[in-house]
């Protein structure tokens, strides 16, 4: 699993003209991708980390202060560009796979008691956000 994690001051996602999640105070934004080869004992590490992330400001975490995350599916974070100038998308997750694992983060999260927004797996999204610093961290487990 592999998480491009953004402090921001507000994120919202877009599916047509419905507003599917949003957070309008300081948080995280989740690009969330799932490889071919993650399963289910991946989730409570990856929900650890995000809400306990140290990245906040005054170095806190989602867990010390209670800040949202705001969560999207992203399998092009597996995308491989390393031959050709198409991306490769073999590395990531077929949707079957991905969408129950991203779903298990999701509750993973809340049952850490983290307030968590989220995307539409599969949806034509339109992500918005304000970054804050701006701060980008790539977590990995």
């Amino acid at each position: 699993m592999r998480a491009v994690v953004a402090r921001v001051t507000e994120a919202s996602v877009t599916v047509g003209d419905e507003v599917t999640g949003a957070i309008d105070e300081p948080g995280l934004l989740v690009l969330l991708g799932i490889h071919a080869d993650d399963d289910a004992s991946k989730v409570p590490a990856m929900a650890r980390k995000l809400h306990e992330a140290r990245i906040l400001r005054d170095e806190e975490s989602c867990a010390t202060t209670g800040a949202p995350l705001l969560v999207v599916s992203q399998f092009t974070l597996y995308g491989d560009t390393r031959k050709g100038r198409r991306p490769s998308w073999t590395a990531a997750a077929r949707p079957e796979v991905a969408e129950p694992l991203v779903t298990a983060v999701v509750d993973a999260l809340r049952e850490r008691g983290a307030r968590v927004e989220t995307g539409r797996f599969g949806a034509m999204m339109a992500v918005r956000s304000v970054n804050d610093g701006p701060f980008t961290l790539l977590i990995e487990v």
